[in-house]
């Protein structure tokens, strides 16, 4: 498979839609497994970016995102607004809310973003990442979903390396996802949201029917802008007695590693 241009996958729906009073509302590919009424978190971590971008300009990268999430996400409707903390010539930083349509807070979110220089080559580490050429078909690494409704999973393409694990453990998949607003092609970065959200759902320890793994956050660091619409997260999950876990990803295009992902887990046995 050859290298593609990011840009929306043709013929998908995108994950939300502005309303006419600027909120933005979610579509099926935007809905989360865990309640028919709210959000995946990985598409809201891209309309963050976005506000992010949008504040401060196309001059500097970002380079990380951290997302606190306080409450479920619905998807009738959310606010996100930026704010720039601090602009100098070198870097950026800015702070990130995501209201719904009640103004109750549901997310809070900061961002670092550098100015892009041009140094020429440079000494770096050779790391090879999964081939995109060597894959196989495989179901999406969440099988059961807490509802009927179409959601996330079913408008994600996903493919797993020749081999590679596909059930509970450390796995690496590829994803190919959904545009983030109609009628927009989206940043780089906010391609990579969905996917880097998914840490959890890649690497579970055991199925939802067995334990519920749901992330109060995410951060993600970034040291090279995506650069094929196909992405990869290589993860793994640590569950714990105490109910409290993380999952540990890394983010790669088909040309090498671009960054990684932390989630901070709580754990639920099923009712």
């Amino acid at each position: 498979m050859q290298d593609a241009a990011m840009q929306p996958v043709v013929g998908k729906t995108a994950y939300f839609r502005v309303a006419p009073d600027g909120a933005f509302v979610g579509n099926d590919p935007a809905r989360g497994p865990w309640s028919a009424d709210h959000c995946h978190a990985g598409p809201v971590a891209g309309l963050i970016v976005r506000a992010a971008e949008i504040e401060v300009g196309p001059d500097k990268m970002l380079t990380r995102l951290t997302v606190d999430l306080l409450r479920p996400l619905p998807l009738s409707g959310l606010r996100v607004a930026a704010e720039t903390v601090r602009h100098t010539k070198t870097l950026a930083t800015t702070r990130v809310t995501v209201h719904d349509l009640d103004d109750t807070l549901c997310a809070t979110a900061t961002t670092m973003h550098l100015a892009r220089r041009d140094l020429g080559p440079v000494p770096n580490v050779a790391i090879q990442g999964p081939d995109l050429s060597q894959i196989e078909d495989g179901p999406f690494p969440i099988g059961e979903m807490r509802h009927d409704l179409p959601g996330f999973a079913h408008h994600s393409e996903v493919a797993y390396p020749k081999g590679g694990n596909q059930g509970a453990g450390p796995k690496t998949i590829w994803m190919r996802t959904p545009p983030l607003l109609e009628g927009e092609t989206p940043s780089p970065i906010q391609s990579l949201c969905p996917l880097a959200d998914c840490g959890n759902g890649i690497s579970w320890n055991a199925p939802t029917s067995e334990m519920g793994f749901m992330n109060t956050d995410l951060t993600v660091q970034i040291h090279r802008e995506p650069m094929s619409d196909w992405l990869a997260s290589d993860s793994v999950s640590h569950w714990q007695p105490s109910g409290i876990g993380m999952s540990q990803s890394v983010l790669y295009d088909t040309q090498g590693p671009i960054g990684t992902a932390l989630q901070t887990l709580v754990l639920f046995p099923p009712k």
